[in-house]
């Protein structure tokens, strides 16, 4: 007979809208891209373009080799933003960015998102939730931003 334990994990081990402030920060873990993933970004987003997939050609670029998509480096800040948890069960929907992409990202380069709050807005309309405007940046291995702007996410609220 083996004894056996049932642990029932909560959905919700995010952070509720009541416990954001203005001015709160994170920073994520790192990533290298890797030419594995230029390779897997180009497949899903038909985007073949020279500058990502021709490296003799990118390196007649002012970049001197080839780049990472654009989308692609948004892509994996979202995904290292999640790593964080703060989203985990409390987010409801993300509601749209303000996104600039200010500089390239190589092959090679590491990346890690950091993350500050910048206005907290509860609804109106339905007060079991709001949305949090964060200050996102992406940044490089030299501490370069490379992707900014804002992202908005309607959390739940405590209750």
């Amino acid at each position: 007979m083996t004894d056996s334990i049932s642990v029932t994990e909560s959905t919700d081990r995010g952070l509720y809208l009541d416990d954001f402030f203005v001015g709160q920060h994170w920073i994520t873990p790192r990533r290298t891209i890797t030419d594995a993933e230029v390779t897997i970004f180009a497949g899903i987003s038909g985007d073949f373009n020279p500058l990502h997939t021709d490296e003799e050609y990118a390196k007649t670029t002012q970049f001197g080799g080839r780049i990472f998509h654009g989308p692609g480096v948004f892509a994996i800040a979202t995904g290292l933003e999640s790593r964080l948890g703060i989203k985990e069960g409390t987010a409801i929907a993300f509601l749209g960015m303000n996104w600039n992409l200010v500089g390239p990202v190589l092959i090679g380069d590491t990346i890690h998102v950091d993350q500050t709050v910048a206005e907290i807005r509860p609804s109106k309309s339905k007060p079991d939730r709001g949305i949090v405007t964060f200050d996102v940046r992406v940044l490089n291995q030299r501490d370069e931003v490379v992707q900014e702007g804002q992202w908005l996410v309607m959390f739940k609220r405590k209750g």
